[in-house]
């Protein structure tokens, strides 16, 4: 049997937007793309990513104000990235490893190509899991 890979499981639609976007728009944009995290970055380089829940814990948790706090002052920089033939497997190590919930995913010349969550993989590995039937029923894996 072959190993289910990365690209077969990862989420295909990336949301870019630049560090200097306030949080609310950033909010707004996941919303509207129905997902839980967005690409940061500083012209055309990658600096990293927020999730829906980094908005909730650094700022909104400490009192700041989304229209005026930007997402560069919020983003994870720390980038875990996998190739998109990477096996599922490899993946959850990564995120096991790393402690993430989301890897960037890159093509063989390092482009970005898509995010795999541990949503993703759970629906896809052990979809009779927990974990997986929660992912399933929720947009935002």
């Amino acid at each position: 049997m072959t190993e289910v890979r990365v690209r077969d499981v990862m989420t295909r639609q990336v949301v870019y937007l630049p560090m200097g976007t306030p949080l609310d728009e950033a909010a707004r944009a996941m919303r509207d793309a129905d997902i839980g995290d967005v690409v940061v970055t500083d012209g055309s380089n990658l600096l990293g990513m927020v999730t829906d829940r980094d908005i909730v814990v650094r700022a909104v948790a400490e009192g700041r104000d989304a229209r005026q706090t930007t997402l560069g002052s919020v983003t994870t920089r720390e980038i875990v990235m996998i190739e998109q033939n990477s096996t599922a497997t490899e993946a959850a190590t990564l995120m096991r490893e790393r402690a993430v919930r989301r890897i960037l995913v890159c093509d063989t010349d390092r482009q970005l190509v898509g995010i795999v969550s541990l949503g993703d993989l759970a629906i896809r590995l052990d979809p009779s899991s927990a974990l997986g039937e929660i992912s399933e029923a929720s947009p935002d894996r």
